[in-house]
C-alpha cells in the first residue's frame, strides 16, 4: 500500500522568512524492475494523462511512467550523451536536451526520432548559430507548437524556433549581468500569455520577457533559479533552487507564495534539485542529480 509521508520544512521556510508549502512526500511513488535504476536524474515533465517522464544518465535515459510509479516504458541505446531538461509538446511528442552533445531531439512517443536540431556530430555552435548549441539545457512550447530553447552553458542565449525546427528570433547572446544577458540560462518556461521566463543561474535571478524579446522585469530575490514549471491552473511558477536543494512557489508577479526543501539524502530532501514538473492535480514532481531520482509531492488535504 502507498504510504505518505508528511515531512515538515517550517525550519527552513522560517529560515528564509517564507511560508512553508503545505505539501507532502509521497513515499516510494516509483516502482522499478529489480535491478534498474535511474542515472543522474535532470529532468521531468508530464503529459496530458499525467504520465511522468524522467530524463536521467541511466542505461535507460527516457523512463515513462503513469502517476501512481508504474513503469510504463523505458528507451535504451539512445544517441543520448547527457540529458538535461524533457518536454512533452502540444501534440504528445517527447522532447529531449542534450547538454554534453548540444542538440535537441524530438521523439515519437514510441521511441522514434522524428527531428534532431543541432551540428551533426554533437559539434558545439556559437551563439549566433541558428540552428546550433553550445550546452543547452531547457525547452518550453507554445500552444501551437512553436518553442524555445535556453542555450545554456555557453552561448547564454534563449532561442524560438517554429514547431518544425526553423529559427525565428532570440534573447540575449552576450555573457554578463546587463538586462538581458545571461550567465548560465539554464531553464526557460512560458505563462498563458507567452510571456518568456529566464533562469539565469549564475546571476541569480530570473529575467521576464515579452513575446518579442522585450524585457519586462526581473526577479532578484529567488536565489538561484536552476528549473522552472509553470502551473497553467494556478497561474504560478515554481522555481528549484540546487544550491539551496529548494522549491518556491511564486506568483506572476514574483510574489513567493511558499517554499519546501532542504539538504539530504533522505526521502523528501534534496541534493542537486535540478527540474521540476506539476500534473493535473497539482503534485509536483522533483528530479535530482545527486540523489539519483525524481520524489513526487502531493497537497495536504
Amino acid at each position: 500500500m502507498k504510504r505518505i509521508i508528511l515531512l515538515s520544512c517550517g525550519a527552513a521556510a522560517m529560515l528564509f522568512g517564507q511560508a512553508a508549502l503545505p505539501i507532502k512526500l509521497v513515499s516510494d511513488w516509483v516502482k522499478l524492475p529489480k535491478g534498474m535504476h535511474m542515472g543522474e536524474t535532470s529532468g521531468v515533465a508530464t503529459d496530458k494523462d499525467d504520465n511522468v517522464w524522467v530524463f536521467n544518465r541511466g542505461k535507460a535515459p527516457v523512463l515513462k511512467f503513469d502517476k501512481t510509479g508504474k513503469l510504463l516504458d523505458a528507451w535504451e541505446n539512445l544517441p543520448v550523451t547527457s540529458s538535461h531538461g524533457i518536454k512533452i509538446d502540444p501534440d504528445g511528442n517527447v522532447w529531449t536536451v542534450d547538454v554534453a552533445a548540444h542538440s535537441v531531439k524530438k521523439w515519437a512517443r514510441d521511441g522514434r526520432m522524428l527531428m534532431q536540431i543541432g551540428n551533426p556530430g554533437g559539434a558545439p555552435g556559437n551563439n549566433e548559430s541558428k540552428d546550433a548549441f553550445n550546452r543547452p539545457t531547457g525547452i518550453s512550447f507554445e500552444p501551437n507548437g512553436d518553442f524555445w530553447v535556453s542555450d545554456g552553458y555557453v552561448n547564454s542565449r534563449v532561442v524560438k524556433f517554429s514547431k518544425n525546427g526553423e529559427y525565428m528570433m532570440q534573447i540575449g547572446g552576450k555573457k554578463g549581468t546587463g538586462d538581458g544577458e545571461f550567465d548560465i540560462a539554464h531553464d526557460v518556461a512560458l505563462d498563458s500569455r507567452g510571456r518568456v521566463y529566464v533562469a539565469d543561474r549564475e546571476n541569480r535571478r530570473v529575467q521576464i520577457f515579452s513575446p518579442e524579446g522585450k524585457l519586462i522585469t526581473k526577479w532578484t530575490h529567488l536565489g538561484s533559479p536552476w528549473g522552472l514549471a509553470f502551473n497553467a491552473k494556478e497561474n504560478t511558477l515554481y522555481i528549484c533552487d540546487g544550491y539551496a536543494n529548494k522549491i518556491t512557489k511564486v506568483n506572476l508577479e514574483g510574489k513567493v507564495l511558499g517554499t519546501y526543501g532542504q539538504y539530504g539524502k533522505i526521502p523528501g530532501r534534496f541534493d542537486f534539485v535540478h527540474h521540476m514538473a506539476v500534473d493535473s492535480s497539482g503534485a509536483i514532481y522533483a528530479a535530482e542529480i545527486k540523489n539519483w531520482r525524481v520524489q513526487k509531492f502531493a497537497w495536504q488535504n
